[in-house]
């Protein structure tokens, strides 16, 4: 634990989140290109933010070449089924095709549903409990086979198969199967291994799928990489990740786990059977590094195009590419929000006023500035509902004047709210942080600092971030060790209010362990509108419910969000029809990038 009010290591955030907006400032007086793009450079880099929420030099791609990604962290899978990072989900489109998948445009646009493998989207029944699906001609296996209804069913009867394939999302599973009655397809008794009685394959070209209850974002679900088609006869279960069979224009040449990956060009796939994929490069390539201040001074060297995570520049990277590079560079609003949960099952959470006390006691300037500063830490948060998911509201929606009048805090509020909770002199809590995550820490540390002025007195327990399903996903271990605030962070896995706030807010996502309901929320009128949201019919209908949703949350007063996460990615020079799309939170869309120059 740590007591000191300002550490080393918060100074060292305050510093630099200084420096990268004064080389932004710096940059943005001369040369390199505006906020908004700008006309590019001299070494034909499209601009600053030239490809956020919208597309740089589209014309300019070509067939041909090598696309090359770097990365400081390989994927947690490349089996489809089993693949939760949202960097794997994004580039796998190269290799997988699913029925649905998201539009290949920037921004809000990239997060809508459009046809893959199927001829349109589905045909929905009245009561929201029928779907289905007839398959395109001429799509191919690698091997020229053709994809069938069977083979889509299959490779999602493998979500079922959790002992073996444990990682990926469970929606499917938890939409089809509530009951949890079908064992997968590696323990299905029945000879073709199809026995999913909630999926029909009447013939090779129809699937059809039986939902016991409607969901309104089924189709999202569908569109997820879990949902791809695998062969039976290509099924080498646990071992599927070092080498996926493709549906897609790219296939798997070579794969060495933390070192390399290498996609080679599928001759049996048909652009006129795929919508969605362009496949520019004739090779794309992965190289993984284990010290990140090296693979950006790679990309910024030329070496390589793209960083594979999309998480952002290390701080040393950064400030050279602010500096001398900002024409390739985007701050895009990535789909997460950094927070702190209040766990109502430690006193004197349970009273709204002792959390009030915190949002009003806070000075959020500061936590952006641990976060990293406007730029690469993001706005300031004011609210629990991203900006890419729809019925978010954005900074608009500020109902304790974060972003506005108590951005730095407002002590008499924050003590008439500890006097109004029995509190008034204040009282003691701990913090409890990941040990492995630095810039959590110097966000925990101002906190601390900003509650200390209030009478707000708090302890900090750096637990090891590896163990956190035990740790804080313990409400039981939360209770005992006293943590009345836990940092963390969220993202959706797809771009709705389910996707993203479910399994934080919903009561029957409190669970023993792995939970991710830290606030311990059980409020009826919160479950209720995720009831009316699934069975909502339209767009409007949906965001206006996710809009409620986000109201109730922000009035029971659970979270003090801190920002709003801003990356600061690189594209480089050779890159062409590049953008970032709501779809992957932000990231570059990988799969329609391609190279001005092949031949570089």
């Amino acid at each position: 634990m740590t007591t000191q009010r300002t550490s080393g290591r918060r100074k060292q955030a305050l510093a630099a989140a200084a420096v990268v907006a004064a080389l932004l400032t710096t940059a943005a007086c001369g040369g390199g290109g505006d906020d908004d793009g700008g006309s590019g450079s001299k070494n034909g880099a499209a601009g600053f933010n030239a490809a956020n929420n919208k597309v740089a030099q589209a014309s300019e791609a070509k067939k041909g070449g090598t696309l090359k990604f770097a990365s400081t962290q390989d994927a947690d899978s490349w089996d489809t089924t089993r693949g939760y990072y949202g960097f794997m989900w994004n580039f796998s489109r190269y290799y997988s095709r699913q029925l649905v998948t998201n539009k290949t445009e920037p921004g809000k646009t990239g997060a809508e549903v459009t046809p893959d493998l199927a001829t349109d989207v589905a045909k929905v029944s009245d009561d929201g409990k029928t779907y289905t699906y007839t398959l395109r001609d001429g799509i191919t296996w690698e091997d020229g086979k053709p994809i069938t209804s069977k083979d889509v069913k299959y490779g999602i009867e493998r979500v079922w198969a959790q002992d073996v394939l444990s990682g990926g999302p469970t929606y499917l599973k938890e939409v089809l199967d509530p009951k949890d009655e079908y064992k997968g397809p590696y323990k299905d008794k029945s000879a073709d291994k199809l026995g999913l009685k909630a999926i029909e394959t009447p013939d090779d070209k129809t699937i059809v799928f039986h939902l016991p209850q409607a969901n309104s974002d089924f189709e999202e679900m569908l569109a997820l990489t879990s949902a791809s088609p695998v062969r039976q006869d290509k099924d080498t279960k646990s071992k599927y990740g070092l080498h996926p069979f493709s549906s897609g224009p790219y296939k798997f040449e070579s794969y060495n786990p933390g070192k390399d990956l290498t996609l080679v060009r599928n001759t049996e796939w048909k652009q006129s059977s795929d919508p969605i994929r362009k496949a520019y490069p004739d090779k794309i390539t992965i190289k993984f590094f284990t010290n990140a201040n090296d693979l950006d001074a790679r990309l910024i060297a030329g070496d390589y195009d793209i960083d594979l995570a999309q998480t952002g520049l290390s701080p040393q990277g950064r400030t050279t590419a602010l500096k001398e590079h900002k024409e390739n560079l985007d701050n895009p609003v990535s789909g997460y929000i950094r927070y702190a949960a209040f766990p109502q099952n430690v006193a004197p959470f349970n009273n709204i006023h002792c959390r009030k006390a915190v949002l009003y006691g806070a000075d959020h300037v500061s936590l952006q500035t641990a976060r990293g500063g406007p730029v690469a830490g993001g706005d300031i948060g004011t609210n629990m509902l991203p900006p890419a998911v729809p019925g978010s509201e954005g900074q608009k929606y500020d109902p304790y004047e974060m972003a506005g009048a108590n951005k730095k805090g407002n002590v008499e509020k924050a003590k008439e709210e500890l006097k109004a909770c029995g509190k008034p002199n204040g009282f003691k809590t701990t913090i409890a942080v990941r040990n492995n995550k630095p810039v959590e820490v110097a966000t925990a540390e101002s906190l601390q600092a900003s509650l200390k002025k209030v009478g707000i007195n708090v302890e900090i327990d750096q637990y090891d971030g590896s163990q956190y399903a035990s740790v804080i996903g313990s409400p039981t271990n939360v209770k005992k060790k006293g943590y009345g605030i836990i940092i963390m962070g969220w993202g959706p896995d797809f771009p709705s209010v389910q996707g993203y706030g479910l399994p934080l807010w919903h009561s029957e996502y409190i669970l023993d362990s792995a939970n991710n309901n830290f606030a311990m929320i059980d409020d009826p009128k919160i479950d209720g509108l995720f009831a009316d949201y699934l069975t909502a019919k339209d767009d409007a209908g949906k965001e206006k419910i996710a809009t409620e949703i986000n109201h109730k949350v922000m009035e029971g007063a659970y979270y003090l969000p801190f920002v709003f996460e801003k990356f600061i990615n690189w594209r480089s020079s050779n890159i062409a029809n590049v953008y970032t799309t709501d779809a992957y939170s932000g990231m570059y869309d990988f799969v329609n990038i391609g190279l001005k120059n092949p031949k570089k």
